[in-house]
């Protein structure tokens, strides 16, 4: 993957605060973590310990606005999408409402810790939906 989207550019963080905010939202995430942490100060880490490290201080922060984990998991191929895009975590983070998830990026205690997500991500992609009811197929 030659490209880096790490953090949302300015027109697509202003488009997801235009969304609605009343209702629960899910956020489908993939990652791609560095073999080496871009850390600004310099210290040694890998991408996969940086990325532990944003997981467990940003962990109270994100329970505390109600999200929650729904599923998680290691990718393996790419069957459909373009092939120069693997993936080292996938997962799907719930949040209670749209405004959940803004109210956690604007804490304080949040934007303290979110540079270890920085370091970590090579790149990724971050993808807003709406829970829809499932059925007993495809697009139902």
């Amino acid at each position: 993957m030659n490209d880096e989207y790490i953090d949302p550019t300015r027109e697509g963080f202003a488009a997801l605060k235009d969304l609605a905010r009343d209702h629960p939202v899910e956020m489908l995430n993939l990652v791609k973590l560095r073999d080496h942490a871009a850390y600004a100060d310099g210290r040694e880490a890998t991408g996969a310990q940086a990325y532990a490290a944003y997981g467990r201080e940003s962990g109270p922060i994100f329970r505390k606005v109600g999200g929650s984990i729904i599923w998680s998991g290691s990718p393996q191929h790419m069957v459909i999408g373009p092939s120069d895009e693997d993936w080292d975590i996938a997962f799907i983070a719930r949040y209670p409402t749209g405004q959940a998830f803004l109210d956690m990026v604007y804490d304080p205690a949040y934007q303290a810790v979110v540079h270890h997500r920085q370091a970590a991500v090579m790149t990724s992609r971050l993808i807003r939906t709406k829970p829809l009811k499932t059925g007993a197929g495809f697009g139902e």
